[in-house]
């Protein structure tokens, strides 16, 4: 006989009855994982452990280089996840191939524009970090010079986005001086968002996104958190919000 459905709210109730889980219960919150844990996400998902916010949108806010696997389609052409020295050859090749000269190289959890590098050619970004395994995994990205960063909040049915400018680096991010100012979204570039979260199974989201002088939309960055700073949003109403968009996928997987 089914026991009655746990719903576990917080990381110590999680660790202490992890292997009593059963199918259908649910972890109501996102999981604080060390690096190299993120293999429970897949060990919960098999076990049918229902986790809100969803596994893939946890991994993909965890991780620069999964998105980049998953989120291909939507991201500026040859945008690359780099795993191993292997690999990063072969992007070597490609984008010798492609004629590509100045390339950014992003470390797969670093936040704020910390982990942003750009080399001028790719064969200096391989002279750079392929004696390095730590460097290991990043993604890279041809460099593209021009273009505008807009910040998009995205909570159900409430939506924000401001633009990001740094006229003294290219790391658009406010946390490198940038400042913000108020964006008015285009419908296409909404729908756009939309079918970015519903790929990656974000019940809420930060996108960066990438707006090119021929008005082309890329995704840079998605993450289910992120900083408030430019936002008009106040930190309270953003956590009620979230808190609210939690409680309707609570109830849904009760119901069902």
């Amino acid at each position: 006989m089914k026991g009655p459905l746990t719903i576990v709210r917080d990381n110590q109730t999680l660790f202490a009855t992890y292997n009593q889980l059963k199918a259908n219960d649910i972890i109501y919150g996102r999981i604080r994982l060390n690096p190299g844990e993120e293999h429970l996400l897949t060990d919960l998902v098999e076990r049918r452990i229902r986790l809100i916010p969803s596994a893939t949108s946890q991994l993909a806010s965890r991780s620069k280089a999964f998105q980049a696997r998953i989120f291909s389609d939507f991201m500026l052409p040859d945008t690359l996840p780099i795993y191993d020295i292997h690999t990063l050859l072969l992007a070597t090749s490609l984008y010798r191939r492609l004629d590509y000269t100045q390339v950014v190289l992003k470390q797969d959890r670093k936040n704020g524009g910390l982990g942003v590098h750009l080399f001028n050619s790719i064969e200096d970004l391989y002279n750079q970090v392929s004696g390095s395994i730590s460097f290991f995994p990043f993604i890279i990205q041809p460099f593209q010079k021009e273009y505008r960063d807009i910040r998009v909040i995205v909570l159900d049915d409430y939506i924000e986005s401001y633009e990001r400018i740094n006229t003294d680096n290219f790391r658009q991010n406010l946390h490198c001086g940038g400042k913000s100012t108020p964006y008015l979204l285009e419908d296409r570039y909404i729908s756009f968002c939309r079918e970015v979260m519903k790929r990656g199974a974000f019940p809420y989201a930060h996108l960066d996104l990438m707006i090119t002088p021929e008005s082309k939309c890329h995704l840079t960055e998605i993450n289910l958190r992120g900083g408030l700073q430019g936002a008009k949003i106040s930190g309270e109403d953003y956590r009620k919000k979230m808190d609210e968009i939690h409680m309707q996928e609570l109830a849904r997987w009760q119901i069902g």
